[in-house]
């Protein structure tokens, strides 16, 4: 119901005529996933657009020119995706949002020489210069605060069960990353497991991950083959904490796999996920500033919504600095060089992480709590244990 009624209120702007004299809206291309494999998380960064796109607006919009987000569907697939970014290179587009998923940005970052200025709303690519730009925390420190927090806990039997498509991949490479880490010298892999995101059954996977005696378990896959996974888990009699992918944490998700949740259920989260333990201050002042612009709509926010909030709120703060005929270099260069901006997923600096402003200090490792229907914090920023 919710995504019907944000499509009509769309609809309703976009048929809304200008008044004689007024500005003409400043377009930003965003390419989501509104259908095929992430279309459960896509739907939600477009609920994110919307409701910017209307902050904006009843502020004035940039510079007095209305704010207009342009949403266009790759249907989950790169080829699309790809598609989708040379028409806005064509028509010299300054911005694009998204895309969604780890494989359609991975499409389109080659394409990206000369702009336009890419945010791309997967922490799965690693880009290190030019004009694409990654949202949120890296796959590899979302997964070394995971495996810090297991050690300070005492869970050294680690093992893994990774998707393997281009996101699983990634993680892999961060996993591999983290272990090799010193501090991280007394971790034991006794399980290293693999599934194809199609399959429908990992019990083969899971009896050897039991055997094995793991004390903690990893399962990265997103949506419905994280629904395997964890069906998996439950099946197999795993009683042991099963740590899963940021991208899992939406309300929708464990509501519908809540006859099958393992009793402990943790991931790596963000600040916006814990609002009540932030010092008062800039991050917290842009936390309630999400949850109220959510409230304000019948929502209440989880990731799928906010890891297209900063990135969003960070493009058109440059366009407000920079004016509305500020072309993909002079963005790109902007965003580079910021510093101190606070967000809901902490204070960014390009600077210091280029292309991702945050690092492992922006995590915080949250478990879903049944009873209360929301996600807990139980570590400090960077996976230490409170």
């Amino acid at each position: 119901m919710r995504t019907f009624a944000v499509g009509v209120l769309a609809l309703a702007f976009a048929l809304i005529p200008l008044a004689g004299g007024a500005a003409s809206p400043y377009e930003i291309d965003a390419i989501i996933s509104m259908t095929g494999q992430l279309a459960f998380i896509g739907q939600s960064q477009a609920r994110t657009l919307r409701v910017i796109e209307d902050q904006v607006n009843k502020a004035g919009g940039i510079r007095g020119r209305p704010l207009r987000i342009v949403i266009s569907d790759d249907q989950s697939l790169p080829q699309l995706g790809v598609q989708l970014a040379n028409i806005a290179i064509a028509r010299k587009a300054a911005i694009i949002l998204g895309p969604s998923l780890t494989a359609v940005c991975s499409a389109v970052l080659p394409l990206m020489k000369e702009g336009p200025f890419t945010y791309c709303f997967s922490p799965g690519i690693h880009p290190t210069s030019g004009y694409v730009f990654s949202a949120e925390v890296s796959t590899a420190d979302l997964v070394a605060a995971g495996i810090r927090y297991f050690r300070l806990r005492g869970w050294t039997r680690l093992a893994i069960i990774i998707a393997t498509d281009a996101s699983g991949q990634d993680v892999d490479r961060g996993i591999e990353a983290a272990l090799a880490s010193p501090e991280n010298k007394a971790m034991t892999v006794v399980a290293h497991e693999h599934f194809n995101p199609t399959d429908v059954s990992v019990a083969a996977q899971m009896a050897r991950i039991k055997a094995a005696d793991p004390q903690v378990l990893i399962t990265w896959g997103t949506g419905t083959p994280e629904g395997t996974l964890l069906r998996g888990v439950v099946d197999a009699g795993l009683d042991i904490p099963v740590f899963t992918s940021a991208a899992n944490l939406t309300y929708a998700q464990m509501k519908t796999y809540a006859g099958f949740l393992p009793r402990v259920l943790l991931f790596p989260g963000f600040p916006f996920l814990t609002p009540n333990q932030l010092p008062n201050g800039p991050v917290k002042n842009s936390v309630v500033n999400f949850l109220n612009a959510f409230k304000a709509v019948g929502i209440t926010p989880d990731n799928g919504e906010a890891i297209a909030w900063d990135p969003t709120l960070i493009a058109v703060d440059a366009l407000r600095k920079l004016g509305t005929s500020a072309g993909p270099s002079r963005i790109r260069d902007y965003v580079a060089n910021l510093r101190g901006w606070s967000g809901i997923n902490g204070t960014y600096d390009f600077r210091a992480v280029p292309q991702r402003g945050i690092d492992i200090n922006a995590v915080v490792i949250v478990r879903w709590d049944q009873d209360k229907g929301t996600w807990v914090g139980v570590s400090k920023p960077g996976g230490y244990p409170q």
